[in-house]
C-alpha cells in the first residue's frame, strides 16, 4: 500500500513547490516595479542578473546600459504616472520562468498627458534558490 501512495505524495509536493515558485516569481517582478516606483535603484538592480538584456523600442540594453541610461527615466515615469497592472501569467519549466502581463497607464508625465497600454514579457531564472530577472521586453500601444 505504501508503494502505491508514494507517487501521489511526490506529486502533491511538486504542486506546492510550483505554487511557491509562481508566487516567488510574481514577488520578484512586483518588487522590481515597486523599487522603481520608490526610486530604490539598488533594490531594483539587485533583482536583475548580471547578464540581463532589456528590450524596448527596437533596442537591446545590457544590465549596465539599463542602469545608466534607462532606469532613471523608468523611475521618473513610475513616480509620476499611475499604472493598473493586469494579472501576471507565469509559466515555469525547471529553473526558468516567463511572465506576461499588461499595464494600463493614464496620467501626466513631465507635463504631457499619456494614455497607453504596456505589454511586458519577463524571463527569470532561478540560481541558488533565488529568482533573478534575465530579460524584460516592453512594448506599448496607445489606449
Amino acid at each position: 500500500m505504501t508503494f502505491v501512495l508514494m507517487p501521489f505524495v511526490a506529486l502533491a509536493g511538486c504542486a506546492k513547490s510550483t505554487d511557491d515558485d509562481v508566487a516567488a516569481v510574481r514577488t520578484t517582478l512586483e518588487s522590481f516595479y515597486a523599487a522603481m516606483k520608490n526610486a530604490e535603484n539598488a533594490t531594483a538592480m539587485a533583482l536583475i542578473a548580471p547578464d540581463a538584456v532589456f528590450v524596448e523600442g527596437g533596442r537591446l540594453e545590457t544590465r549596465d546600459q539599463y542602469e545608466k541610461n534607462h532606469l532613471p527615466s523608468d523611475i521618473s515615469f513610475e513616480k509620476q504616472v499611475q499604472g493598473k497592472r493586469g494579472t501576471w501569467d507565469i509559466k515555469i519549466k525547471d529553473d526558468t520562468a516567463w511572465a506576461i502581463t499588461t499595464t494600463d497607464y493614464d496620467g501626466i508625465f513631465d507635463g504631457a498627458p499619456v494614455s497607453f497600454t504596456s505589454a511586458q514579457l519577463a524571463v527569470l531564472t532561478r540560481d541558488a534558490g533565488k529568482w533573478m530577472i534575465r530579460s524584460i521586453h516592453w512594448s506599448s500601444r496607445r489606449s
